[in-house]
């Protein structure tokens, strides 16, 4: 049985993994604060936001102005260092993974379990974005309309 270095473990996360829970973390620790919730939501969702590449900014940038026409009530925050947007219960309907976040080709618009998506015995909550479009828009906001409906 070979020997095992220090070198040669590892926990079992990437670099980007364990950054987008630290994020995570402080964002916990920041929903626990009374006040200006939102405000700080908004604020954190745009630092996000400018920290991407340009090519996931843009997309992001439109997702983040579609989400807000579509679904005025959802609340702008993040959610594991990602651009979200969450009810009124605080809970994530949907969030922007950008592709420069793990390194992927393309970026993704995700929608989680509060979403209201459901189609049958199955359907999709999670859509690539490779390109914003006037087609991308439309089926973007119907997506959120639908989700929050």
């Amino acid at each position: 049985m070979p020997a095992t270095t220090e070198k040669d473990r590892t926990d079992g996360f990437s670099a980007e993994e364990r950054a987008a829970m630290k994020a995570r973390a402080a964002e916990l620790r920041a929903e626990g604060r009374k006040g200006a919730k939102k405000a700080d939501g908004l604020q954190a969702l745009l630092d996000a936001i400018a920290a991407m590449t340009p090519e996931d900014r843009a997309l992001a940038e439109r997702v983040h102005v579609t989400v807000t026409a579509a679904a005025p009530d959802l609340a702008p925050r993040t959610w594991y260092g990602m651009p979200a947007f969450a009810d009124d219960d605080a809970k994530v309907v949907l969030a922007f993974k950008n592709a420069g976040k793990f390194g992927q080709r393309y970026s993704t618009l995700e929608f989680q379990d509060p979403a209201r998506l459901d189609d049958g015995d199955m359907w999709a909550v999670s859509f690539a974005l490779v390109a914003w479009t006037p087609e991308v828009e439309e089926k973007v906001a119907a997506l959120v309309g639908a989700a929050v409906s």
